[in-house]
């Protein structure tokens, strides 16, 4: 038996708002976060089906890496959740306001 992937995560207090605001500021990631907030837990290939499979983990890892994301391996799976809890308590509101601020962004319809 293959044991499962094991992912890295930095530790909440580790967190920093550098890394987290530079995997905010692409568009994709970002879109891939409001998704998660929505959503919750979450397949990998959901957050960007039309992605190949390398773009999709680049920009999963990079979420992963900054402390936004947790990422969890179930079976051929790659689960991914928001940290909303751990950013929360490291930069309170900062989820929040970045997600609003999308949501205020986006033209009518491009979120859907």
């Amino acid at each position: 038996m293959t044991p499962a992937r094991v992912y890295e995560h930095p530790a909440t207090e580790e967190i920093a708002i550098p890394r987290v605001l530079f995997a905010l500021s692409e568009p994709l990631r970002l879109s891939m976060v409001r998704k998660l907030a929505e959503e919750g837990e979450v397949d990998s290939v959901e957050l960007g089906p039309d992605l190949p499979r390398s773009t999709l983990t680049h920009h999963t890892s990079l979420l992963r890496e900054s402390g936004v994301v947790f990422v969890r391996a179930e079976g051929r799976k790659c689960l991914i959740r928001l940290r909303h809890d751990d950013l929360e308590a490291r930069f309170p509101g900062l989820i929040g306001a970045v997600l609003d601020g999308y949501q205020e962004a986006a033209p009518a319809g491009e979120d859907e």
